[in-house]
């Protein structure tokens, strides 16, 4: 499934960029529900790029019939992501910890001013498949559906974050 969100965040290109490599920045998004307390693996700059890995953990309910296929305390992953500051842009895999063959996902993230210069917007395009048989498109689709919210509220956080 391919999958495109949009943010909008009340404060210039610079400003968003220097928060979402932030780790500090990283530890205010276990205020969101739905996953665990982001745990940052690796953080490397050289120059203008930045590389992040940050293991995830779903936090969140799940139906009786998803828990029936899936252990939810098995539900991890790692966001791989390079940043290139230069761009304004990031590359990003999700490494599944458990059910590999289950998942995979990447996208892509570019960062944009919006109007005068005052605010960004961040566009997320990418692709998620869920290789589960009869479920697989329920999922992708609840998937991105919550990706979609935490979306939502990452961007009143960073908001929030910047302001403060």
């Amino acid at each position: 499934m391919r999958f495109r969100l949009e943010q909008r965040f009340t404060a210039p290109v610079a400003a968003v960029e220097a928060a979402l490599v932030d780790p500090a920045f990283l530890e205010r998004l276990a205020e969101l529900p739905n996953l665990g307390r982001p745990e940052l693996l690796r953080r490397e700059e050289v120059g203008p790029i930045v590389h992040f890995d940050v293991r995830y953990a779903f936090a969140g309910q799940l139906s009786s019939a998803v828990t029936a296929v899936v252990d939810p305390a098995r539900l991890t992953w790692v966001d791989s992501a390079t940043y290139d500051r230069t761009t304004h842009r990031s590359e990003h895999r999700i490494l599944p910890e458990h059910y590999t063959g289950r998942l995979t996902c990447s996208y892509r993230t570019r960062l944009e001013a919006d109007g005068d210069g005052d605010t960004t917007v961040r566009t997320v395009e990418g692709e998620l498949r869920v290789h589960f048989p009869l479920v697989g498109g329920r999922v992708e689709k609840a998937i991105v559906a919550g990706m979609a919210e935490h979306a939502t509220l990452e961007a009143g956080v960073l908001d929030q974050w910047i302001e403060g």
